[in-house]
């Protein structure tokens, strides 16, 4: 009798955290990050407040891993390999695919109320913030520095070109204007991004 009930207590344990996971997503991008509570993942989850506080310390810790989660299954379902920027040898259009992919995510509904949170939380909370970095964001930033170090081998940038560096003329503009929503993100706004961070700003002879 012993040796059944672990699979079978393993098994619940793992219903109820996926429960809680989508809780907190669907309460954040229903009532907002303020709004949201740990009584109300838990009710929504259909478990004890206790078991959450059990696994997290906080409704931050909570929607942090249920977004890394969400990260995970969208890789899962895309397949190995197709999150890496595309090396076609033709790195404007390169980088169109991957901004235009990026300011789809950045708009969806599922994305965009979690990120959000987190993101504020982030500069409040420098544990959380700091996790938030290394999980998420730096892995999807190596893809680009690897898409600029292969531009670079090729003779396609500049040789001194510091891809760290680089790679913030890209991303940078898409999320300052994705946090200020003062103006629309759009494909075309991904396009002269590109444009303007491989060609200059000079004129053209």
């Amino acid at each position: 009798m012993t040796e059944s009930k672990a699979p079978v207590s393993s098994r619940r344990s793992e219903r109820s955290r996926r429960a809680i996971y989508d809780a907190a997503l669907a309460l954040v991008g229903e009532v907002g990050y303020a709004r949201t509570t740990i009584e109300g993942i838990a009710a929504r989850a259909g478990v004890g407040k206790q078991t959450i506080y059990r696994w997290w310390p906080s409704k931050a810790a909570v929607l942090l891993e249920a977004f890394l989660d969400l990260a995970d299954q969208a890789a899962e379902a895309v397949g190995p390999g197709q999150y890496e920027i595309p090396d076609t040898g033709d790195l404007e259009a390169d980088l169109r695919h991957v901004l235009r992919a990026t300011v789809d995510e950045l708009t969806s509904p599922a994305y965009d109320a979690p990120a959000r949170a987190l993101a504020a939380e982030g500069v409040v909370d420098a544990e959380l913030g700091a996790t938030f970095v290394e999980k998420l964001l730096e892995p999807q930033l190596q893809l680009y520095a690897t898409r600029l170090r292969s531009a670079r081998r090729k003779g396609q940038v500049r040789d001194d070109l510091d891809p760290r560096i680089a790679l913030e003329l890209f991303v940078g503009p898409l999320a300052h204007r994705w946090l200020l929503r003062t103006l629309p993100l759009t494909h075309d706004y991904a396009d002269r991004i590109v444009d303007y961070a491989v060609n200059g700003l000079a004129p053209r002879g």
